[in-house]
C-alpha cells in the first residue's frame, strides 16, 4: 500500500458504495493553533448553509477538510484516549458535551477482534483513524426493501478518513494486534432513521 493511499478520504452513499474522494494536501492545512472550539464553530458555520438537517451531508467535503485540519494541528486530540473497557472491548470518550448541542464529537478506542453490529447512524458522520486498522463492510437494502445485503468492504489504516450519508449501513471490525483509535464526528441524529440489523435475519430493529 502506497503512502498516498494511507491518507485517502472515502465517502459511503446510501446504497453502500464506498467512493474515493479528493484529499487536501497537508501543507495547505497547517496552522499554528487550531483548537477544538474553533473546529466546532467552523463545522456549525458550514452547516448553517444547509436548509434542512437532511441536506447537511452535502457539506461532507468541507467537513472532512476541517477534520483533517484538526487532526494535523491538534496534538491534544491524539492524546485523548482511554483503555478499552474489558467487558465490551471498546470505550467512548466524549470530547464535548452540552445539552441540545447538535454535534457528537468523540474519540473511540476499540480492541482487536471487536466487531460492531450492522448499523446506520441516522445522520451524516465522519470517522478518522488515528491509530490502528479497521475493516468496514458495507450493506444496502435488497430489492424487497426489508432485508439487507453486503455490497463490499474497505480496510482502513491510520491516516484515512471515511464519511457516511445518513442512510449508509456498515459494520466495523478492528484488525491487527493493537487497539484502534478513531476520531468521530456526527450530526444531529434522527432517532426514527437509526437502526441496527439482526446478523441472522438481516432485518432492521431499533438501535
Amino acid at each position: 500500500m502506497t503512502t498516498d493511499l494511507l491518507h485517502q478520504d472515502w465517502f459511503v452513499d446510501e446504497i453502500g458504495q464506498c467512493q474515493l474522494r479528493p484529499t487536501p494536501r497537508p501543507w495547505d492545512l497547517l496552522q499554528d493553533h487550531y483548537y477544538l472550539h474553533q473546529f466546532l464553530s467552523d463545522i456549525l458555520h458550514i452547516l448553517d448553509y444547509a436548509p434542512h438537517e437532511f441536506d447537511q451531508w452535502d457539506y461532507l467535503p468541507q467537513i472532512r477538510r476541517k477534520v483533517r485540519k484538526l487532526i494535523l494541528n491538534s496534538y491534544w486530540l491524539t492524546t485523548r484516549r482511554a483503555v478499552p473497557d474489558p467487558r465490551t472491548g471498546s470505550t467512548v470518550l466524549p470530547l464535548y458535551e452540552e445539552l441540545g448541542y447538535p454535534l457528537t464529537v468523540q474519540n473511540v478506542m476499540t480492541n482487536p477482534g471487536i466487531i460492531t453490529p450492522i448499523h446506520n447512524h441516522g445522520t451524516w458522520g465522519v470517522v478518522a483513524l488515528l491509530e490502528g486498522q479497521e475493516r468496514h463492510t458495507f450493506w444496502q437494502y435488497a430489492d424487497d426493501g426489508i432485508h439487507i445485503q453486503p455490497t463490499g468492504q474497505r480496510i482502513l489504516n491510520t491516516g484515512e478518513v471515511i464519511s457516511f450519508m445518513p442512510a449508509a449501513i456498515h459494520q466495523v471490525e478492528t484488525l491487527g494486534s493493537e487497539p484502534a483509535v478513531t476520531f468521530q464526528l456526527y450530526g444531529e441524529m434522527q432517532p426514527k432513521a437509526r437502526f441496527q440489523f439482526d446478523s441472522e435475519t438481516l432485518i432492521a430493529k431499533p438501535f
